[in-house]
């Protein structure tokens, strides 16, 4: 039986993703900010709940210890992102407005809490016969894409989100290269409906979710340090 950890997964592209690997034959670790939130999604799909905020130390080593009491982990998806650049009225703080303190709330999640999130993890991913890493990144940290006219993600103005997916990208492949036995890659779920970005996508969950569920049962003889859509690799 697979193991896998979802971070941010009380709903969204992390409750569809729990439920596609739960159907898969995963026991699948529901991770929730919100424990009762988290109690009633994982319900919902046949999965546990864990408590775990990305961003408390605390939090994310009391996850660790109750995971490796109940018997390891081989497949941890860092799930938990947000994008508070993208306003509610669907404006985007771009250049001329981006602060430093918007940054620092961006990359702390999205980047500073993978961090934390694989530091407390490997020790039990190391342990497992197929340990798997999926980081769920966006077409928007690609720089050929951002440099590119034409290119998906061209005109997209914002900067704390797509730097923060761009060096998610880079801790991507260095982690991949410090632990070849792991397999350890970035994804791109597309343009998806979801709470992050007011469900102004325009593929559903389901659509969403196809790649980090693909990823995430790659397997010791898949690829590692890529990063990766539905329809393939994409360019960095």
């Amino acid at each position: 039986m697979t193991t896998t950890l979802i971070t941010g997964a009380n709903k969204g592209l992390g409750l569809e993703t729990a439920r596609q690997l739960t159907a898969a034959g995963h026991t699948v670790y529901l991770g929730s900010r919100d424990l009762e939130r988290g109690r009633l999604a994982a319900a919902a799909v046949g999965a546990r709940v864990v408590r775990l905020d990305v961003t408390d130390e605390v939090s994310v080593a009391a996850a660790a210890r109750s995971i490796a009491a109940d018997g390891g982990l081989d497949v941890l998806v860092n799930n938990a992102g947000i994008a508070p650049e993208w306003g509610a009225d669907g404006t985007v703080t771009d250049a001329s407005g981006v602060t430093a303190e918007l940054m620092e709330q961006t990359f702390a999640t999205n980047v500073v809490g993978v961090v934390r999130m694989l530091h407390a993890f490997l020790p039990l991913l190391t342990r497992s016969a197929a340990p798997v890493v999926v980081n769920v990144s966006s077409g928007l940290a690609s720089l050929y894409r951002a440099t590119t006219p034409g290119e998906p993600g061209y005109a997209y103005p914002g900067v704390a989100y797509p730097a923060a997916k761009t060096a998610l990208n880079m801790v991507t492949v260095q982690f991949a290269k410090a632990y070849p036995a792991i397999r350890i890659n970035a994804v791109e779920p597309g343009f998806t409906a979801t709470d992050l970005n007011g469900s102004a996508g325009h593929q559903t969950v389901e659509q969403g979710a196809r790649i980090i569920v693909r990823m995430a049962q790659i397997g010791p003889t898949g690829p590692t340090g890529g990063f990766f859509s539905a329809a393939g690799r994409l360019p960095w």
